[in-house]
């Protein structure tokens, strides 16, 4: 009777202004099975609703994105509702909304009992939050107490860690010419026959820790689909302790981590544990007696077309360090791949005999969410194709992302320290690493009273016989756009390498700017060739400024200073036969003094930050120096290139 009596009380992890500002429409409340409170993690538009009532949710076509979306150990704990009156009445709602919701999900074998119910008033944004305690129970208690979260990543990462699978295949089809209509049958057979290996007996799953945190303090352990339970509920699991389920052999997650306390103060990417679990499939059989390889020919009975669709699951899930391995994967990996199994079919179905279907799963940890979500993006469509981007622009308001920034670009995508040679490893550049923001400390301009105005953000520093490639004498340009594109990989806008002399060559031939000839050639381009590279590669537009003298720049300083204060991206100069990276100005306006922060890719020497700058290829330069010399020439027309920072989702 005491503890059907106690304070309900509710933790929040998301920042408070992130549900204060979802004022209208209902929101998923996400938390986890793994907390003993109830507790809030992050909250998501629902953008799938019933005709003619916005907050009645479409649960079929929502729990398609949510699915993909959530981690397993993350789930719907409950819902939140516009309201003014009627708090309880509102809040019943919302939490049935968030239970017919979780059994769409799951089945609701997540392991989530409680339910919230919460109603938002729409101008103050005053909460209030409620419980329903079961299922069949109408009645809801009212929340007495809500904490928010001061340290929400310590709260989340002190108590949990992160399990990683990833595992690729290839799945040939075979669908008959005259019955097209049977495709998805075919692939659904298919896909059923991928999760039953997933399940089969002789499966072997080898978990180890893959960070800093865990590297070294423990052995991979090795997990035998025989010795798993896939029939036990996660909520079963859950009700019984660890004293309980353990028999002393039993091995934790907490196992592939040292005990050594985490620096909470860093981002998400350094301060989670993560498990790999990688997965051996049995695929010579049982058999004791030894034969020689053979072919097998299996024709097909009647005309069909062959689809090989290539699967790549890449799956996190979070769970508790104290949740037996054996559990975790049970229970989190195998449903988990269940479930990217059942999205990718649908999407491979739907383009299968129009395209090659590539869809690919990328995780994200975007602004204000401590927990990492899942987006499956179809590689087909490219970065600057309008389907994808509408896809992005969704998921921003389902997310509550800004959409002028481009949080879930695959450039943003969490890419995971593991050990090189495994699965997971992240390719890096060979060679070594390009020398990054040279201009940082270098001496003053001169200009006395003046403002300066500099590139936001980092930038990779390319010039002349860069990687054993000869281009002395015509390949400045190519330099300056090769350092344009290093910003805008470095600030994420896209995940492209930046192209080789030959690569832009032949962007502007597919174009149609230039002959098939001019591939390999020597041949220089200038400030519009590269705004159509920009173009054709990153899908970012430029402003060309042409000046018909060099002596004309000075009086350029205050539309270029109002570019690097409001754009913030570097700045191709051309003129005659030269091209320069323009990285900032120092402009006084009182009495037009000016210098230029110039980049010179015309350097041929090694990477090395002192020679460099010492020798002047990076440094303040004035249009006319103390000796009377002019740096821009007088007689030669001169073109600015000025790329626009993306404004995109």
């Amino acid at each position: 009777m005491d503890n059907d009596r106690r304070e309900l009380s509710v933790r929040v992890l998301c920042r408070k202004l992130i549900i204060a500002s979802k004022e209208r429409g209902l929101q998923w409340l996400i938390g986890s099975p793994f907390f003993e409170q109830l507790t809030i993690v992050s909250t998501v538009q629902c953008l799938h609703t019933q005709p003619g009532d916005s907050l009645s949710p479409d649960c079929n076509k929502e729990s398609d994105d949510l699915r993909t979306l959530l981690l397993r150990g993350f789930d719907v704990i409950g819902a939140l509702l516009p309201g003014d009156s009627n708090w309880e009445e509102n809040a019943g709602k919302a939490a049935d909304a968030a239970r017919k919701m979780r059994k769409f999900l799951s089945g609701n074998d997540r392991g989530i009992r409680d339910t919230i119910g919460a109603v938002a008033h729409p101008i103050t944004s005053e909460i209030h939050f409620f419980v329903s305690k079961t299922e069949k129970s109408p009645n809801l208690e009212a929340v007495t107490t809500v904490v928010y979260e001061e340290h929400p990543d310590k709260y989340v990462w002190e108590r949990g860690c992160l399990l990683r699978c990833e595992l690729a295949m290839n799945l040939p089809i075979y669908v008959p010419t005259n019955r097209a209509s049977d495709a998805e049958e075919v692939l659904s057979s298919a896909t059923e026959a991928v999760m039953a290996k997933l399940t089969d007996p002789g499966v072997v799953f080898i978990v180890e820790g893959v960070n800093e945190r865990s590297r070294g303090m423990s052995r991979p352990v090795m997990l035998r689909g025989m010795e798993l339970d896939y029939q036990t509920h996660l909520s079963d699991v859950l009700s019984k302790s660890i004293a309980e389920e353990s028999d002393g052999k039993t091995i934790t997650c907490s196992y592939f981590f040292s005990d050594s306390k985490s620096d909470w103060s860093l981002t998400f990417g350094e301060s989670a544990g993560t498990i790999q679990v990688s997965i051996l499939l049995n695929k010579s059989g049982s058999s004791t007696q030894v034969v020689a390889p053979i072919a097998e020919y299996f024709p097909a009975s009647e005309p069909a077309r062959l689809f090989v669709v290539s699967f790549k699951f890449d799956i996190l899930c979070y769970a508790s360090k104290d949740l037996p391995a054996a559990h975790a994967v049970s229970k989190l990996i195998v449903p988990g791949l269940e479930d990217q199994l059942t999205t990718m079919k649908k999407t491979l179905y739907s383009n299968l005999f129009t395209q090659h279907p590539q869809p690919r799963p990328y995780h994200f940890c975007p602004p204000g969410f401590v927990q990492p979500v899942t987006v499956l993006y179809e590689l087909d469509y490219g970065e600057t194709e309008m389907k994808q981007v509408e896809i992005r622009r969704s998921l921003h308001l389902r997310l509550g992302l800004p959409l002028d920034r481009p949080f879930l670009l695959i450039a943003n995508a969490i890419k995971f320290s593991i050990t090189e040679g495994s699965a997971g490893s992240i390719p890096i550049r060979k060679g070594s690493a390009l020398l990054k923001d040279v201009h940082s400390g270098i001496p003053g301009s001169g200009v006395s009273g003046g403002i300066v105005s500099l590139i936001q953000g980092s930038y990779e520093y390319y010039h002349y016989l860069q990687d054993g490639f000869d281009d002395s004498g015509w390949g400045c340009a190519y330099r300056s756009l090769q350092t344009i594109i290093s910003w805008f990989r470095l600030q994420h806008y896209t995940s492209i390498e930046v192209p080789s002399h030959r690569e832009i060559q032949q962007a502007l031939v597919e174009i149609g700017d230039k002959e098939h000839s001019f591939v390999g050639s020597r041949e220089w381009i200038g400030a519009i060739e590269l705004s159509f590279v920009l173009d054709k590669l990153l899908g970012v537009s430029c402003k060309v400024m042409n000046l018909r003298s060099g002596s004309e720049l000075p009086d350029k300083c205050r539309e270029l200073a109002m570019h690097f204060e409001t754009q913030g991206t570097p700045v191709m100069i051309g003129g005659g036969v030269l091209a320069y990276t323009l990285l900032g100005v120092d402009y006084n306006e009182a009495s037009g003094d000016c210098a230029f922060l110039i980049l010179d890719p015309h350097y041929t020497g090694g990477d090395e930050l002192k020679k460099i700058v010492n020798g002047g290829w990076c440094g303040w330069k004035k249009a006319v120096d103390s000796k009377g010399r002019s740096f821009f020439l007088q007689d030669k027309f001169y073109n600015l290139l000025l790329p626009q920072r993306p404004n995109m989702v």
